[in-house]
């Protein structure tokens, strides 16, 4: 058997605060020792998770082990902003502006499949509102430009029948509580989760289901025959069929080289206060993709606001506590611009957050070695196109045949990058001019 060993392993910087606010409700478990299982899963986030949830009902006698490095919601899946989006949602086209009919039409398609997949699990497993709301969402304009930008995104969801709602500025401070933003469109079709609690009450929903190993990075992972052996610390798991669901890590187990975009995005979240920032939930997306996004939170009477701004190329996959800090000052300011009322309530939380993103849109999926799946590459929109791909994976690697997934498996694979540092110096360049350019929506 020759095995690949795996070197690269997630290490993450800063506390998320969906992490600090969500209790865990299952004792963790490392993996110890020999097993045996049908399915191997490595990755307990979006992706992960999902294919695990598909897999039972596909194969419900089947016994699925599922290995994370981390504690459950700790890495990625913890640390993003929270938002599940059906409509197109780009984040290197510049704007969100729809593009062809048939090729957005399908999107939303695959997304709201994706949203209620997560929806079926939100009812099952019985999670709040403050988990999963259903509460559509708002691209906000700080701007002139931000204005143009949201008209256009409205004319062009009209074209394909989509709806959305215009707010003026007044409306935005009835919402926000702030001056600061002129106009926004809302859409109805986004559900907002807290992602930390959403997975660890999934993962604790599929325990007895699933043997879910924390804290068990895969080391090396080989195949000798028709099974899989993936090595970790203190253990090991043979399978004859293995999803990755690693997302940008998929490069790290050998797949994919070169053809993955490794970003990194901030959140800074407030410390609890008493009322205030208007509505007592609202979601924000900037209307330029580049811009901040924030959304504030309400429970037992006290409210806290995330704020997320910035992107950064690290294709090492990994960011500094220093670049955490000096990016965590200037959300401070970006909060203070728009709520000036609070400037006395603190940041209680700051941290890094990994993106994986393709050239040209397309996820890392497919079966890319005998019994070897990957469901990777979420293009900025990880809780539901991660969500999707642990689906899609689990019906081609059962070879359960839908139409949904064949037109899941009809993209292309991710383009090649440059060689460095032409890379480097082409993306790096490129966030830079785009976030120079949103201004005030940053």
């Amino acid at each position: 058997m020759s095995a690949r060993t795996i070197r690269r392993q997630p290490v993450e910087t800063g506390v998320s605060g969906w992490e600090a606010l969500a209790p865990r409700r299952f004792p963790a478990r490392a993996l110890e020792g020999g097993q045996s299982a049908d399915w191997l899963i490595v990755g307990a986030g979006f992706g992960g998770l999902s294919a695990a949830r598909r897999l039972r009902q596909l194969r419900p006698q089947d016994r699925i082990v599922v290995l994370d490095a981390q504690e459950v919601a700790i890495g990625a899946a913890g640390r993003n902003s929270g938002f599940m989006i059906d409509v197109p949602h780009n984040l290197t086209s510049g704007n969100y502006s729809v593009g062809g009919a048939a090729s957005s039409l399908l999107e939303i398609s695959q997304n709201r499949m994706a949203i209620a997949f997560a929806a079926g699990i939100a009812e099952e497993y019985g999670m709040p509102a403050t988990t999963f709301d259903p509460s559509g969402k708002i691209n906000a304009a700080a701007t002139e430009r931000g204005l143009r930008l949201n008209r256009d995104f409205a004319r062009s969801l009209r074209q394909i029948g989509e709806p959305s709602e215009t707010l003026d500025a007044a409306q935005m401070r009835e919402i926000t509580g702030s001056d600061y933003y002129l106009g926004g469109v809302r859409t109805p079709g986004a559900v907002m989760i807290q992602p930390a609690d959403y997975i660890r009450r999934l993962a604790a929903g599929l325990a007895g289901e699933v043997d879910l190993f924390e804290n068990s990075p895969v080391l090396s992972l080989g195949r000798k025959g028709a099974v899989w052996e993936a090595v970790s610390t203190r253990g090991s798991v043979q399978a004859p069929r293995v999803i990755l669901a690693v997302n940008g890590h998929v490069e790290s187990f050998g797949h994919f080289r070169r053809r993955l975009i490794h970003v990194y995005t901030y959140a800074s979240m407030t410390a609890a206060f008493p009322g205030g920032a208007g509505a007592e939930r609202w979601a924000l997306l900037p209307a330029d993709p580049m811009g901040a996004t924030l959304r504030k939170i309400s429970h037992g009477g006290q409210s806290r606001i995330v704020v997320r701004t910035h992107f950064t190329y690290n294709p090492d996959i990994r960011v500094s506590e220093r670049q955490v800090a000096r990016i965590a000052a200037q959300e401070r300011r970006s909060f203070d611009e728009r709520f000036p009322a609070l400037k006395s309530v603190p940041m209680e939380f700051s941290w890094a957050g990994a993106l994986c993103l393709s050239t040209n849109h397309v996820p890392a999926f497919g079966e890319i070695e005998p019994g070897l799946y990957s469901a990777c590459c979420e293009n900025g929109l990880g809780t539901v196109k991660s969500t999707l791909a642990g689906m899609m994976a689990a019906e081609l690697a059962t070879g359960t045949d839908s139409e949904s997934l064949r037109q899941f498996r009809r993209q292309p694979p991710p383009a090649r990058l440059p060689p460095e540092p032409i890379a480097w110096l082409g993306i790096h360049s490129v966030i830079r001019w785009h976030q120079l350019r949103a201004g005030r929506e940053g």
